[in-house]
């Protein structure tokens, strides 16, 4: 049964979605398999690039904020889904032995019109590595279930 649902988040509320350490492995992994460029790849290549080294794709960094996101709340609560991301800033690079933390803030929240069960979160996340550099930004909405109708909507089924 999830636990936060809609009506547990407030403009300006902050939630702790934990830390990762990224490896040398998992970067080349990822890149191999979905931006084999050559900073993600090797690092004497890497070290040609304006990167000077090699770094993380910033989709694998988005791809560990999500992670982080789901183990932070989202596996807890009520979620509905996303309608989308409304931006992504890839602000630093992410390199091997970086320890990421993130966290989200709640910009606003609003209900539904067209569905009434679900409510609206806008959403910043930042990720921050070990020196506390902001290295990737995020705004999303994300949609979750109401408590307070489906309560009611479980109510009339019964």
């Amino acid at each position: 049964m999830p636990r936060l649902h809609w009506e547990d988040f407030t403009p300006g509320q902050v939630t702790d979605c934990g830390s990762r350490l990224v490896t040398r492995a998992e970067i080349i992994a990822f890149a191999a398999e979905y931006d084999p460029q050559p900073m993600h790849l090797d690092e004497d290549a890497a070290r040609a690039t304006p990167a000077g080294g090699l770094i993380a794709s910033g989709w694998h960094t988005c791809a560990i904020l999500m992670r982080m996101i789901a183990d932070g709340f989202l596996l807890e609560a009520a979620s509905m889904g996303a309608p989308g991301v409304d931006e992504v800033r890839w602000l630093a690079p992410v390199r091997p032995g970086d320890e990421l933390t993130a966290r989200g803030t709640v910009l606003s929240t609003r209900a539904s019109r067209s569905r009434p069960e679900l409510g609206l979160i806008s959403m910043l996340y930042e990720m921050f590595n070990q020196a506390g550099t902001c290295v990737l930004t995020e705004r999303c909405t994300q949609m979750l279930e109401r408590r307070e109708v489906s309560a009611v909507a479980e109510a009339a089924r019964a």
